[in-house]
């Protein structure tokens, strides 16, 4: 029965992985489309937050807890909304507008190994050996994808956006895990809230900057989908699956993001990856898989110890 309960956690996982893949490919089709990226982000995020309202209001201890959320709790929720939503996926939206998917995708790989950095730095704890085995190989993966360093006049801009929203991600991930483990929220609480708040501000950007451009029914469907099934839907599924999965299946799966990425932006958005691209994919992916799991080897091992009778 638990080997059945975990054989369906990890297809679970890797649907949801498969869904925040095709984000990227529905992502790229409406900004083609015209779609004012800022104002598209915050109308995903902002729809999906109004989609995960009436789960928190129908339980009573969410509704409770919301209640009694003092000002530290809320300053903290805002402050994570506007890293991780209002400035880390505003600028994923935006660099889109000039990038590949696969060459953000790779960019934003790069988000644990800024997190163990500073994490160590913060800790006063070095990277390991292994960890720096592991963000070297990232930073050679890196090199060989954009050798030779010939970038087009027009991703440039793209680039250095994409960078900021790397350093926000990472920035969003360490604030993440203090919010989660200090406040003893639920993560629908936080993500519910952090949404709300980002999520509008993006809006509110968007529609000041860009305008909301002419809408028609298809990118209103794009908006729907991405907001209904690849954010609210995604988030509760792939909640569940921590239920099951360990920290290491979890980083494992959510790392197959990358190749499922450029494979889809190959397939359905014509941008075709030559053989030095792939093989800088596949060192930057292993590069940040090492790092990842370094972090949560001595659990395993602890877990997997034999205890005496």
């Amino acid at each position: 029965m638990t080997s059945k309960l975990h054989i369906k956690a990890v297809l679970q996982a890797l649907f949801v992985t498969f869904l925040w893949s095709t984000s990227w490919v529905l992502v790229k089709i409406g900004l083609k489309a015209s779609l004012p990226a800022i104002t598209f982000a915050g109308l995903r995020y902002f729809i999906a937050f109004l989609c995960l309202i009436p789960f928190i209001l129908i339980n009573p201890t969410h509704r409770k807890t919301l209640r009694t959320f003092s000002r530290a709790t809320w300053g903290q929720l805002a402050v994570l909304g506007v890293v991780f939503y209002t400035l880390t996926q505003g600028a994923q939206f935006v660099s889109l507008a000039f990038l590949p998917a696969a060459t953000l995708s790779l960019l934003l790989n790069f988000s644990p190994i800024f997190v163990a950095l500073s994490s160590g730095f913060l800790k006063d704890e070095s990277p390991s050996i292994i960890q720096w085995i592991g963000i070297i190989l990232s930073v050679v993966g890196a090199i060989v994808y954009f050798f030779p360093l010939n970038i087009p006049t027009g991703q440039v801009l793209g680039l250095t956006i994409a960078l900021i929203g790397v350093l926000a991600n990472s920035g969003a991930s360490i604030l993440g895990r203090r919010v989660n483990h200090q406040s003893g929220l639920s993560p629908i609480l936080v993500t519910a809230t952090s949404m709300g708040i980002g999520g509008l501000l993006l809006l509110i950007i968007g529609a000041t900057t860009q305008g909301f451009g002419n809408l028609n029914l298809m990118q209103w469907l794009i908006i729907g989908w991405l907001a209904v099934v690849n954010t609210a839907v995604a988030f509760t599924l792939w909640n569940s699956t921590l239920k099951t999965l360990t920290a290491v299946e979890s980083s494992i799966i959510n790392s197959t993001m990358l190749p499922q990425i450029a494979i889809l932006a190959w397939l359905f958005l014509d941008e075709p990856l030559n053989p030095r691209q792939i093989l800088g994919i596949v060192l930057v992916g292993v590069g940040t898989l090492i790092v990842q799991l370094w972090r949560h080897l001595p659990s395993v091992v602890k877990s997997m110890a034999v205890k005496p009778e």
